[in-house]
């Protein structure tokens, strides 16, 4: 039981280059967390070591990882299982990814150079990028896909996770997104909801969202949506368990229609709400696309 309560959280922030890994460390910074950006892999040990004699004094810990350490980052793994073998840290990856497109045009704003590219290469540097953290990506934590955020929404977003941080509880991100602009990169699950019928052709209804109380009873009112959503509750509870059995606390399930706005949105706050009441869950519901035809 000591253990349980002495245990410190370590957040290692890592993922593509113009990725927003500094908003990522900022936002943690403002909930308290000792924070260090551009540690060497190979010095995560040493840091760890620290964090443990410190006896409960710093107990949330972020380290910022990333290709700026260059020949130190193949050393990432060999740390973590360091960590796993001889220090009672629990600890987290935080990866954040974003489109080749996305970045390519952030480089091109700031003007800066990537830090594998050639003079005026961006893209290359990027592709090459992805491919030496595409083993890391898939031990992450949780992925989040900056692509269509604003720097405050990512905030709310890293915030929403790290504040009142249970170990108990699984955090339930749904998020609903328009097929037509990309599926989320960050999903765990996608549904595709395309098949219900679409508010969107209903002229009194195509102004509003899932969220208005009139399209929402819309997209509620059909039986094929009532048996889609009996299924997808029947899995979700089932899947729940045994994505915290595997060791996971984070689950992202994106639910898509054609643009976003109506049916996407309706189920997704369908989900929160009845998601929402569970003690073992801890549920965040996002509506990624459903202003942007008001935009």
């Amino acid at each position: 039981m000591e253990e349980r309560l002495e245990r410190a959280l370590l957040v290692i922030i890592t993922g593509m280059s113009g990725a927003g890994k500094t908003i990522a460390v900022q936002s943690l910074e403002d909930l308290g967390f000792f924070c260090v950006d551009n540690l060497p892999p190979v010095l995560i040990p040493k840091f760890a070591e620290l964090i443990q004699q410190s006896n409960g004094k710093i107990g949330k810990v972020a380290l910022v990882i990333d290709l700026r350490g260059r020949e130190f980052f193949q050393a990432l793994s060999q740390s973590l299982q360091d960590i796993r073998d001889n220090y009672t840290l629990t600890y987290e990856i935080l990866f954040l990814d974003a489109t080749d497109t996305v970045l390519v045009q952030r480089y091109k704003e700031s003007r800066r150079r990537h830090p594998l590219a050639p003079a005026d290469a961006p893209l290359e540097g990027i592709q090459q990028e992805r491919k030496l953290l595409e083993e890391l990506k898939g031990h992450a934590s949780q992925v989040i896909d900056t692509s269509s955020l604003k720097p405050a929404q990512l905030k709310e977003r890293i915030i929403a996770r790290f504040t009142h941080l249970d170990q108990n509880k699984l955090n339930l991100n749904v998020i609903s997104f328009g097929f037509k602009y990309g599926v989320p990169i960050d999903a765990d699950l996608i549904f595709d909801v395309r098949f219900l019928p679409n508010p969107h052709y209903v002229e009194a209804l195509r102004p509003n969202t899932g969220q208005d109380p009139d399209v929402y009873e819309y997209v509620m009112k059909w039986s094929e949506t009532q048996e889609f959503l009996t299924k997808l509750l029947d899995m979700l509870h089932f899947l729940m368990p045994q994505y915290r059995k595997e060791g996971k606390s984070q689950v992202v399930v994106g639910i898509g229609c054609t643009g976003g706005k109506h049916r996407s949105v309706a189920i997704a706050e369908y989900l929160g709400r009845v998601m929402g009441t569970s003690e073992t869950e801890s549920v965040r519901v996002s509506h990624r696309d459903s202003e942007r035809d008001r935009r």
